[in-house]
């Protein structure tokens, strides 16, 4: 990429923004998604889909949305819902420490401001799980406050439209967008403003790879995108590769009595915290290994057969896991282990997606399976 333009004159200039933002508009009351969240924005709602769709695709957020305001309908029923409904609601969206900090945001929000979310910018910043983005999502959309929110999404539209060269992934990039989107916010519709950029992103603006590419012709910001102008819409957002994940062998072994299988809670603190899993060890065993596992549990292996191989990625970390099925005789296992029916499963327990794919077999038949 060459810059044959300096930085600074790369920002469209007032004239150029007053024209991108009617267009804007304009096609946002055209073209803007239809979703769920939309139909209602009361904070309570809007906060909880902005919670959700945090490193979750739209489609997967609709039927979780759905389902936890219809249990937990306003801050009150929130605040006061056992963890281990919160848990089971949010069961399959990943980062449960989101749905912990928004019951903790919602026990302030109902004891400090009468179970109203606040409409100071720096208080709804200050509750827990809240960042900048969230902070000015809630109060644009729920309150037609004049708050920039500025995700992905946005960062990749305002860095192709502005030809940042920068790395967006840097705080100080971020900063500089978020004051640029500040700036660049429509007084009158700050919340419908906010909404189309993220449709652009999401819909018009796309990251590229894959085969895909940004649908710039009838974009709204076509005349003003310097990206486009310049041909850099491949080359911007400009992100510098974050360092390699860690890989981590881990062997998953599902212990069956009869019609109950064996769940154990995570330590509250660290990685999944709080959440049951299907017993597992670091490292990969075979046989062997398996069965002298299952007796350390304090239980006596009937029959054991391998299970297909999985991998779970995370933010930092890859798991690739060994699976194994373990029928047993009925005794007084490992304290640690619960062994419970597939019904009391679903109702109690919230098993996270990084042993979804062991879950199907807990309705097979072991009658065939292999003996020790």
């Amino acid at each position: 990429m060459k810059e044959t333009e300096n930085t600074e004159t790369m920002v469209p200039q007032p004239g150029e923004l007053d024209r991108a933002r009617a267009l804007l508009l304009d096609w946002y009351d055209r073209c803007g998604r239809v979703l769920p969240w939309r139909q209602s924005q009361t904070p309570y709602a809007v906060w909880v889909s902005e919670i959700m769709l945090q490193q979750t695709r739209v489609e997967a957020v609709k039927p979780y949305y759905a389902r936890f305001l219809s249990e937990l309908p306003d801050f009150e029923a929130l605040a006061a819902a056992p963890k281990e409904k919160l848990l089971v609601l949010w069961e399959g969206l990943g980062y449960y420490s989101r749905v912990r900090h928004m019951q903790q945001a919602a026990q302030i929000i109902v004891s400090e401001y009468g179970g109203r979310m606040p409409r100071e910018y720096e208080k709804v910043l200050a509750l827990p799980g809240v960042g900048a983005y969230t902070a000015g999502a809630v109060l644009s959309f729920a309150y037609n406050l004049p708050y920039p929110a500025v995700d992905g999404n946005v960062q990749r539209v305002l860095a192709r439209m502005c030809g940042l060269q920068e790395d967006i992934l840097l705080p100080a990039t971020r900063k500089k967008q978020t004051e640029f989107a500040a700036a660049f916010l429509d007084r009158e519709r700050p919340g419908d403003f906010n909404q189309a950029l993220i449709d652009i992103g999401a819909t018009v603006c796309l990251p590229g790879g894959k085969g895909v590419k940004p649908k710039c012709l009838g974009c709204p910001f076509e005349g003003v995108c310097r990206a486009h102008r310049m041909g850099w819409e491949h080359l911007l957002p400009v992100r510098v590769p974050k360092t390699g994940k860690r890989d981590e062998d881990l062997t998953v072994i599902l212990l069956r009595q009869g019609s109950r299988f064996a769940v154990r809670k995570r330590p509250e603190d660290g990685l999944l915290g709080g959440l049951y899993e299907f017993p597992n060890v670091p490292g990969r065993l075979d046989r062997a290994g398996v069965e002298a596992q299952v007796r350390k549990w304090g239980l006596t292996p009937l029959a054991i057969r391998p299970l297909r191989e999985a991998e779970h990625v995370f933010s930092h970390l890859r798991w690739h896991m060994n699976g194994w099925m373990a029928e047993v005789e009925p005794a007084e296992p490992d304290q640690t282990l619960v062994f419970v029916t597939g019904g009391e499963r679903r109702e109690r327990y919230a098993l996270p997606g990084a042993f979804s794919a062991y879950v199907p077999y807990l309705e097979e038949d072991l009658s065939g399976s292999e003996t020790k």
